[in-house]
């Protein structure tokens, strides 16, 4: 399992980043990202706490890289804290998209898909031209495993599929119970609409492209 947006005690989480590595250790995980929620406040805070998790990868047979998901950030706002983050260090970026659950500003989506930015979080109804984008600027658009945020993985699996754009299968984890196996992450996309082989494009090879970069 390789899961790019994941919560630690530094952000709404329950575990230490080092109970979290640990954990999808013995889920069998072979790479995570700790993507704790940032904004302008707490931005430098959270990338300062995890310069040394990758201490962990001496430990485990795991790959580790640290994060942020800027979250309900104004999308003219947005440019200067993807700069921000990766300025500090981030090695994933997550934007928190227009779920259909939460408050998000309208046009996070399109502000997030014309940046330097790795992932756009449960998305919502993502629009065709703003997957369009963010197929153009290498943004991965994803399929969540949490509840709440996964009521329009059909959709945006439709809308990705018709504008070429990459998936990716994360679990948006906050508690040690939302950790998920390689078995039901493909079926996670698959019940989302995919095909087999698009299931295992989205949970091993697309993800794999993704941190291959990195």
């Amino acid at each position: 399992m390789i899961d790019l947006h994941t919560h630690s005690i530094f952000s709404d989480g329950e575990l230490l980043p080092s109970e979290l590595v640990r954990r999808a250790v013995m889920q069998g995980y072979t790479a995570i990202a700790i993507t704790d929620h940032a904004d302008f406040t707490n931005i430098e805070h959270i990338l300062s706490c995890m310069s040394n998790i990758k201490l962990m990868e001496e430990d485990y047979n795991i790959r580790v890289f640290t994060g942020v998901e800027l979250t309900h950030v104004p999308p003219r706002r947005l440019p200067t804290l993807v700069k921000r983050a990766r300025d500090l260090g981030a090695e994933i970026v997550v934007v928190h998209g227009e779920t259909t659950v939460e408050p998000v500003p309208p046009g996070t989506n399109h502000a997030a898909v014309t940046l330097d930015v790795d992932i756009l979080a449960h998305p919502g109804f993502i629009t065709v031209e703003d997957a369009e984008l963010a197929r153009e600027n290498d943004v991965y658009l994803e399929i969540t495993s949490r509840n709440g945020h996964n009521r329009t993985n059909g959709h945006v699996v439709r809308i990705a599929e018709k504008a070429g754009s990459g998936l990716v299968v994360n679990t948006d984890s906050h508690s040690p119970h939302d950790l998920i196996t390689d078995e039901l992450a493909l079926k996670i996309a698959m019940g989302a609409g995919l095909d087999e082989k698009g299931a295992r494009d989205a949970t091993l090879s697309q993800p794999l492209s993704l941190i291959r970069a990195i």
